[in-house]
């Protein structure tokens, strides 16, 4: 189909704007998701509540953010990313909403697996993943869009993390390789998808508002950057504690913020959507160093990296990433107005207090992180919910 049929198709959508495309339901339930899960994760971890699920109370918190918020999140950025690398139609309507559905019942799968069973509420979860892949490839190929199909592997990795992480708690009762799998997956993910719009969108935003030093371009440096972060992120995967994977990952931690560096963001401080980006991924870098430092000192906790890259750097990202396109796809300004703004200073809380409670043990800390987690994502649902939902599409 040509690019003004695809076009013309779009215009003549007449269901509901919640499903005209992929960010909208998706980057909702993420956010609403994100929020409740922290909600009732606080009060499992203080031992005020139980939950019916068969899985431990620390599990169920990590997969749910990983393969529930995050796997939300993900699906909404390809299915809106995808149409404009292949120039093909959106998935949007029926089968969204079918795959909007799949999430839905594997969150409720996973939060019952008691009653029903941890091998149904895998399989039932597991179908998620398995069926968005599924469309993605599909449209990745049907576009000859070559060059993205390194995004299907990884979305493959997050598949195969999340079927590791089901059968070590059947298996064993709690989950480890699992749990790293499905974060070098999101970070690898980052790593590609932010090096290419934390550049480009800067440079967009210097060349029209701060004109002078930009973004450098894409070179085999970033090339072996991400290389470096993959070695280093398989060898923690395998064998976290040992000094050569803290070697490593100190190297990638080394490596990853110097290409943060090259991208100009201490230019952008006049515009916090432009800003946040960086924000968000500085804290690649933060969580290697951290990781690989706590690899060689235990004066530096195992908690204090993984929250780094978990609340800091895929809690901003997704953020920075829902609110900016959030607001081009429903025909906004480009800009982020003292709600938004809001909403980034609360991750950002969240981020920084969370790590300082990894180092000092504080549950007061925690409990701020977590009120702030829930703040920000919270926020992103009240300020942007009526967008998504009611919004015409931006055609």
């Amino acid at each position: 189909m040509s690019m003004p049929a695809a076009l013309q198709s779009r215009r003549n959508y007449a269901g509901p704007a919640l499903f005209a495309y992929g960010f909208r339901p998706f980057f909702l339930v993420a956010a609403l998701w994100a929020a409740f899960n922290v909600l009732l994760w606080i009060p499992q971890y203080l031992g005020r509540l139980t939950l019916p699920t068969r899985f431990g109370a620390l599990d169920w918190h990590i997969h749910e953010m990983l393969y529930g918020y995050v796997a939300a999140a993900i699906a909404g950025f390809l299915l809106t990313a995808i149409p404009n690398w292949t120039t093909r139609l959106p998935v949007n309507g029926w089968p969204l909403a079918g795959l909007l559905s799949l999430w839905l019942v594997g969150r409720v799968a996973i939060l019952l697996s008691e009653a029903i069973g941890g091998l149904t509420a895998a399989l039932v979860d597991a179908s998620f993943l398995v069926a968005l892949a599924i469309v993605a490839a599909r449209e990745i190929i049907a576009g000859k869009n070559w060059r993205n199909l390194r995004v299907f592997i990884i979305l493959v990795v997050l598949i195969l993390g999340n079927i590791v992480f089901h059968a070590e708690v059947l298996l064993k009762g709690s989950a480890d390789y699992g749990i790293r799998v499905a974060v070098a997956a999101v970070l690898l993910l980052i790593s590609v998808i932010g090096g290419r719009i934390v550049p480009s969108f800067t440079n967009n935003w210097l060349a029209h508002n701060n004109p002078g030093r930009l973004p450098l371009p894409f070179s085999r440096f970033d090339l072996a950057t991400i290389g470096a972060g993959a070695l280093a992120l398989a060898a923690w995967i395998t064998a976290p504690a040992r000094p050569v994977t803290g070697a490593l990952l100190l190297i990638a931690g080394c490596m990853h913020a110097t290409r943060l560096m090259r991208w100009a963001g201490d230019r952008t401080l006049a515009e916090p959507l432009v800003l946040v980006l960086h924000m968000g991924y500085s804290f690649i870098p933060i969580g290697f160093l951290l990781l690989g430092s706590s690899a060689w000192s235990t004066f530096v906790p195992t908690g204090a990296g993984m929250h780094a890259w978990t609340t800091g750097a895929i809690g901003l990202m997704t953020l920075a990433v829902m609110t900016r396109a959030s607001l081009g796809h429903t025909g906004q300004p480009l800009r982020a107005g003292p709600a938004t703004q809001i909403i980034y200073a609360a991750i950002l809380a969240a981020a920084v207090t969370r790590i300082a409670a990894a180092f000092s043990g504080s549950i007061a800390l925690m409990e701020f992180a977590g009120l702030a987690w829930i703040s920000a994502f919270g926020g992103f649902a009240l300020v942007y919910g009526p967008l998504l939902i009611a919004q015409k599409p931006n055609l």
